[in-house]
């Protein structure tokens, strides 16, 4: 009982800050994770979306195969979704999955898009992602069904990592924007996608996201053959980081620019906000009136202002 009252009070704090920021002009942006965690509402209510014995034991979970940054992949333990009983009923659970986000946020942002086109499938008894395989996703379907079932969908799909040209296609047919991160703009070659010169309006252009170290601490750790890459690509300006990264956000023709909270306050690798991997000691940080300057609005405003971004 006083969990349900605390989901009470939540939700209708939250809908009266919704509210609240939607008198202000002030849209919220969620985040909706592609899989669900085996211990959910979600599977406890409707074990016959996700692959489960008769025990409940999860048969096969999600993860990512090995590549550059991991030999053995990622084993996320997510119960995959049965996609055969979710069409057959025209993605209910979808489409209600979808239309609760949608009350609490005006954008959301998909995880793992890139599973609506193929997912990686791994037997649950495997400890790590290495014996998996390559399955195919029904996003085609899915989305279609989606769109007919809103007037609008204010979604932005998080493309990062490799992205088969099936993935792109499927984002592009459904007019998703997907993301760009300065951050990840100065390895490689003047083709590299995340370069703004490279940008396109079907993208949201980031400094850093929630995974990434703050524009700041990033930069600290940068070799400085890597610094000079930078600064040869901006000109040599006078601006520092991260304001560098913040006018570049904003110059982007990207049709929106999302600058974290940590940039904007100038702050180090010391307020990140979250590593992943690491299951301890994420999601705390908290910012403090007085770390906000008394000029910060009016900087902001002047940039918005100079590059139309009202």
């Amino acid at each position: 009982e006083q969990t349900c009252f605390e989901q009470f009070v939540f939700f209708m704090q939250w809908r009266e800050l919704h509210d609240h920021a939607r008198h202000h002009g002030v849209k919220l942006f969620g985040d909706v994770p592609i899989f669900v965690a085996h211990d959910s509402a979600e599977v406890w209510c409707h074990r016959e979306y996700f692959t489960l014995d008769e025990h409940g034991n999860a048969q096969t979970v999600a993860g990512v195969p090995p590549d550059y940054f991991s030999e053995t992949g990622q084993r996320w333990g997510n119960p995959h979704y049965r996609w055969d009983r979710m069409e057959e009923d025209g993605f209910k659970w979808w489409k209600q999955r979808f239309a609760t986000q949608l009350e609490m946020f005006d954008w959301l942002r998909i995880d793992h898009f890139r599973g609506f086109e193929a997912f990686w499938e791994i037997p649950a008894h495997e400890e790590t992602a290495i014996n998996g395989r390559w399955v195919k996703a029904p996003g085609d379907a899915l989305f279609a069904a989606l769109q007919e079932a809103f007037e609008s969908l204010p979604l932005v799909a998080e493309d990062l990592g490799i992205i088969t040209d099936e993935v792109d296609a499927l984002r592009k047919k459904y007019n998703l924007p997907g993301m760009k991160i300065l951050q990840f703009a100065f390895d490689g070659d003047a083709t590299n996608p995340y370069l703004p010169h490279n940008h396109s309006l079907d993208s949201v252009v980031y400094t850093g996201t929630h995974d990434n170290n703050t524009t700041l601490g990033w930069y600290d750790e940068l070799n400085e053959s890597q610094k000079m890459r930078i600064a040869e690509y901006y000109g040599h300006p006078d601006e520092v980081m991260p304001w560098l990264l913040i006018r570049s956000a904003f110059a982007s023709v990207s049709r929106l620019a999302v600058i974290p909270m940590q940039d904007v306050l100038c702050l180090g690798a010391e307020d990140r906000m979250n590593i992943p991997g690491v299951a301890e000691g994420n999601w705390q940080w908290r910012f403090k009136w007085e770390q906000v300057d008394g000029g910060l609005a009016s900087r902001l405003r002047q940039l918005v202002e100079l590059y139309g971004r009202c």
